[in-house]
């Protein structure tokens, strides 16, 4: 390959990919494809009460929310009812992650900015952005009736305020319970 070519990729289901590119060359693994006819839509709605600012881990309420639907294939939706809080997946390993990610979002929205949007505090609009930043939304696959998340990832509700909050997350599954 010269100078400005594209990366070759060579696929054949159930086999190994080998990409080539300029830097380097990389190796790939990917399963056969499974599919299952949705059958199922179950909804929860979880409520949760914050301590104000911080991360709050919901995946052991996920995973119970899969268990009761008795879901077997398909994907968790995880959708919050707030502009002032999100969501994220993230590492549950350190909780020195958690406090560095609150650390960088209050620097790439400070309170006291000069903000027109104020009437709820000065915490109130870095919240919306904060949330603009991140996400309201999550989709979780869900494999032989488990979330498919890796090792060290948890699911977080992301309280930006200040003040403890009532926060509302829809939980969604759609897919197969057999």
């Amino acid at each position: 390959m010269g100078p400005g070519s594209r990366a070759q990729l060579r696929t054949r289901p159930g086999r190994r990919y080998e990409r080539t590119s300029m830097t380097s060359a990389r190796s790939v693994t990917r399963s056969a494809p499974s599919s299952v006819q949705a059958t199922i839509i179950s909804s929860s709605l979880l409520t949760v009460e914050t301590q104000g600012r911080g991360f709050t881990d919901l995946t052991r309420e996920a995973a119970a929310f899969i268990a009761e639907a008795r879901a077997r294939e398909g994907a968790l939706t995880l959708f919050i009812r707030h502009t002032s809080a999100s969501l994220t997946i993230q590492e549950n390993a350190d909780p020195s992650v958690l406090v560095d990610l609150t650390t960088a979002l209050s620097r790439l929205a400070p309170e006291n900015a000069g903000w027109t949007h104020d009437t709820e505090g000065p915490d109130d609009m870095p919240g919306h952005i904060k949330t603009m930043l991140t996400q309201t939304s999550l989709q979780v696959p869900v494999l032989n009736g488990r979330l498919a998340l890796g090792t060290w990832q948890a699911i977080y509700l992301i309280e930006h305020r200040a003040r403890p909050h009532r926060r509302e997350v829809v939980l969604q599954f759609i897919g197969a319970n057999q």
